[in-house]
């Protein structure tokens, strides 16, 4: 299977997660994962979250930023990878004066 993002539907949420601003997303979801192509401009962040009966991987396509992992503040920039575990709780925030674009896979466990 091949997923197309750009010719799936932009979706602008606001606050996504209680975050700052917007995020903007093309999202492909499915039974077993949700996958997301993502876009926080300056200021805007997903906000603080646990993941219960998921986990989250977050690549960096461009742009820097910082995760806030389990009360810590850890520097982002492009091609760095964050894993959330089932469990854990984090929230993906642009404090750069640019775009800061991902990729973000949300496997479902059963």
């Amino acid at each position: 299977m091949v997923i197309d993002f750009d010719k799936i539907e932009l979706s602008i949420l606001e606050h996504f997660k209680g975050g700052e601003n917007v995020t903007k997303a093309h999202m492909f979801v499915d039974d077993n994962n949700r996958m997301l192509k993502g876009l926080l401009e300056p200021g805007a962040s997903i906000g603080l979250h646990k993941h219960e009966g998921s986990s989250e991987i977050i690549y960096i396509t461009s742009g820097k930023g910082k995760v806030l992992f389990q009360g810590e503040d850890i520097p982002l920039k492009a091609g760095d990878v964050h894993y959330c575990p089932e469990g854990c709780e984090h929230s993906l925030i642009n404090d750069s004066n640019g775009d800061l674009t991902f990729f973000a896979v949300v496997p479902n466990h059963r």
